[in-house]
């Protein structure tokens, strides 16, 4: 993963965590690094979050332990370029992250996409626990219709249970609150996976909880 790249990988990987853990701009890492003895450009850690996101997702997936198959899902808003964007999420009932993708449009077909996602990433879960939208609703329906499971995955609406969800919508959008925002929308795709995946990290979902939530982020960064 870091072939041809000049600096060292725990370089690297320090500036990409600093940037999913802590709310901080890419000047003030510039500035961190500086102060550690390493000279490192703002943008070059830009890119670096850019390229290595994606490849961290992957193997956090292999790692993440099972979920519970009652779930609870969700979506709220994100601005990116001024626009609103949406990022999909569902957490489990003890409160374990399941997914997050970040969407252009609310609709049906975005339902979808992040349920596909949800499945291939978790397994098939027997319930899923959603607010009144219809594009949710409509991507459940689908699903069930498209994959010919002899146990369709049922549908429940108790405004209540999704309360757990949408308090874990919060630190997402603290952490986007107090920043410039995104200008980007695969930049901002790529970012957010990251901030969830040190998430999933912090509420120790990753086999070897032992280990410190930086080492964990270094260990799915190989």
């Amino acid at each position: 993963m870091y072939k041809h790249h000049r600096y060292p990988h725990i370089i690297i990987q320090q500036a990409v965590y600093f940037k999913l853990r802590f709310t901080l701009s890419y000047r003030d890492i510039e500035e961190l690094m500086a102060i550690r003895g390493v000279k490192v450009d703002h943008s070059t850690i830009q890119r670096w979050v850019f390229k290595f996101s994606k490849e961290i997702e992957r193997n956090m997936n292999r790692c993440k332990k099972q979920v519970t198959n009652s779930w609870r899902l969700d979506e709220t808003y994100i601005k990116v370029a001024g626009k609103d964007r949406f990022l999909y999420r569902a957490v489990d009932k003890q409160g374990n992250t399941i997914d997050f993708l970040l969407t252009k449009r609310r609709m049906k077909g975005s339902a979808q996409k992040f349920l596909n996602k949800a499945i291939e990433n978790n397994g098939k879960p027997r319930i899923i626990n959603i607010d009144k939208s219809g594009a949710n609703t409509a991507g459940i329906r689908t699903w069930n219709r498209r994959s010919f499971t002899l146990k369709p995955i049922k549908i429940r609406r108790i405004k209540y249970l999704n309360n757990i969800v949408e308090q874990d919508h919060r630190n997402i959008k603290r952490r986007i609150a107090i920043t410039t925002g995104f200008k980007e929308f695969e930049s901002a795709q790529r970012t957010l996976a990251g901030i969830e995946i040190v998430n999933i990290i912090r509420k120790g979902q990753i086999v070897n909880p032992k280990n410190s939530t930086f080492k964990i982020f270094c260990s799915l960064a190989v």
